[in-house]
């Protein structure tokens, strides 16, 4: 119990040094505006638009990342009816939140499942995109904790489902 304790301590003195720079301005604007990347609407139709442009092998690793979107959403949900871990900004008294924030469940994060899950086949495919995707994926992220909607181990599990989707489903699709 008290490594359980300490483990949680741990999980909030995180969230509160990233939460903490919250009124920064361009801090701000920036997390604000790549949380959204995370978000159904613009995962769903950035790999739909891949998929309708492309040919070939991209086209199938748009494929095995929008099959990797489908079938990281379900544990998803799954974990968060198992698990109904209240999120920061209602757990804790100093948390700083935007207006209207979600207000389901905490644990995982869906925006960190599903921007992994879209760039990991894409990394896999191409290494030098890394370069690029992984700091994107990281940065929505981060943001979710910085905005006050998750624990840093809410993400950490979001990277894990969303990674293990991408990989499997570029292992069985391309």
């Amino acid at each position: 119990m008290k490594r359980l304790l300490a483990f949680y301590q741990t999980d909030q003195r995180i969230f509160r040094g990233i939460n903490r720079h919250y009124h920064n301005r361009l801090l701000n604007v920036f997390f604000r505006s790549v949380t959204h990347m995370g978000g159904a609407r613009f995962t769903i139709s950035a790999i739909l638009m891949i998929i309708s442009l492309s040919e070939s092998e991209l086209r199938q690793t748009a494929v095995a990342s929008a099959a990797a979107l489908a079938i990281s959403h379900l544990p998803v949900h799954l974990i968060k009816k198992w698990y109904p871990r209240k999120r920061p900004y209602i757990s804790l008294e100093d948390a700083f939140f935007p207006a209207n924030p979600l207000e389901d469940h905490s644990f995982p994060s869906g925006h960190t499942t599903a921007i992994f899950s879209l760039v990991m086949p894409f990394m896999l495919f191409m290494p030098a995109l890394t370069v690029v995707l992984l700091p994107l994926a990281a940065s929505v992220a981060i943001s979710r904790v910085y905005l006050g909607l998750h624990y840093p181990t809410d993400i950490f599990v979001g990277f894990l489902l969303g990674s293990a989707a991408g990989m499997i489903s570029y292992s069985f699709l391309v």
